[in-house]
């Protein structure tokens, strides 16, 4: 049986799936994968667990060495000889991979040639934690299946519906055209999500609607139709919401202080804005919600309700940008897991007409929403690689 392999590779992860193709569905693959799982620790003791769809799961250590790039081509080369080991019915027909960064170039998945990924690597410093890392499994794939065709997935396309003035800085015209302008991320989410909404909220599905992706990184996106008119996330991946140790949006000219007040360097400040802020920063305990949620200190209760106030302010934002609010819509780790946060965005944001039922809530029902809502709120768990996986199998008509 074909089926389609998904990647989304990190620092020192790469998660994979396998998706069989299936005809008879409109997304042309199955709606679970028969295998999953992920690699962690390359670049130290890196070890895979794979799971399959009867619920076995296998964990074994993989040999690697040199460098970064050499160790994701020995994590899936070691990927490659389970899954052949077993699954041995299944055929890699097409890999797919998440791209963060796609700029204005991309507006919809692409087939990947040697000329297209070098035009990627343009993108690198706009998503530094994400991109390199991107690009690292599709050189691994190219080296051990060269055959396959690959598919390019970008974060970023789903918001290039949006109106020229949504996507614009105040900057000069030079610094404009030269491709500093909001690009938006986690679109792979947001379409899966907003795909899932008319059977979930029926018609308000095409109306005023604000989705929450709310996860270690985290940002809101307005819809119209179904298509982007504004994001949180802007020029990369920080701005916006406060994230799990991201800062979010930020005075600039606090960088400019802390760079001739205090000396610090563009590592630095990358590393404060990035890695060492948002929750994390906030609570000084943890970027993890959940050890927050559960913490009695107060730093963790102040990180929480600073979390919740951000998504309430950005979502009265939204709703101007949108033309009103139909539809709220959370989705993520947090988003679909932490339900006191639920409920803090809600009660912040009852003036708009959001009220929900505190036990359907509590349960993490789909609709969340009381029957007086003008508003309706709902709980949708996003699936990001079924997203890529149907857009594969799509682009090579499989």
């Amino acid at each position: 049986m074909k089926a389609v392999l998904i990647l989304n590779a990190g620092s020192s992860s790469l998660k994979f799936a396998l998706y069989p193709l299936d005809p008879t569905s409109d997304a042309r693959v199955t709606e679970a994968p028969a295998v999953s799982g992920q690699v962690e620790g390359i670049g130290a003791m890196p070890e895979v667990t794979l799971k399959t769809a009867d619920g076995e799961r296998i964990t074994e250590p993989v040999a690697s060495r040199g460098s970064q790039g050499e160790q994701h081509r020995d994590a899936l080369d070691h990927v490659f000889r389970l899954l052949s080991r077993h699954s041995p019915a299944l055929d890699i027909a097409a890999a797919g991979h998440r791209i963060v960064h796609g700029g204005d170039r991309y507006s919809a998945p692409v087939v990947l040639d040697a000329e297209l990924i070098d035009e990627l690597e343009d993108f690198v410093p706009l998503a530094p934690l994400h991109q390199p890392h991107n690009l690292r499994a599709i050189h691994a794939v190219t080296a051990l299946l060269p055959r396959i065709p690959q598919v390019g997935c970008f974060d970023t396309a789903f918001h290039r519906t949006q109106p020229a003035i949504a996507q614009a800085f105040a900057l000069p015209r030079r610094l404009t055209t030269g491709g500093i302008k909001r690009y938006g991320f986690h679109g792979l989410s947001y379409d899966y999500v907003a795909r899932q909404l008319p059977g979930i909220i029926g018609a308000r599905a095409h109306g005023a609607v604000v989705i929450a992706h709310l996860g270690n990184g985290a940002s809101m996106c307005a819809l119209r139709e179904g298509r982007s008119v504004a994001t949180t996330m802007g020029f990369t991946a920080v701005d916006g919401l406060m994230m799990g140790t991201r800062t979010g949006n930020l005075d600039p000219g606090v960088l400019l202080y802390l760079m001739e007040e205090k000396g610090m360097d563009a590592r630095a400040l990358s590393r404060l804005i990035y890695k060492e802020s948002g929750l994390f920063g906030v609570s000084g305990i943890s970027q993890d919600m959940r050890t927050l949620l559960a913490s009695p200190a107060p730093e963790a209760k102040e990180a929480v309700d600073l979390f919740c106030y951000r998504i309430a302010r950005e979502l009265g934002s939204l709703a101007a940008a949108a033309g009103g609010l139909d539809a709220l819509v959370f989705t993520g780790g947090i988003g679909e897991h932490a339900a006191p946060v639920r409920a803090k965005v809600a009660a912040l944001s009852s003036w708009l007409g959001i009220a929900i039922d505190a036990a359907a809530n509590e349960n993490h029902a789909r609709r969340i929403d009381v029957r007086d809502s003008r508003v309706a709120v709902a709980v949708v768990p996003t699936n990001e690689e079924r997203m890529i996986a149907r857009y594969t199998a799509e682009t090579l008509s499989l």
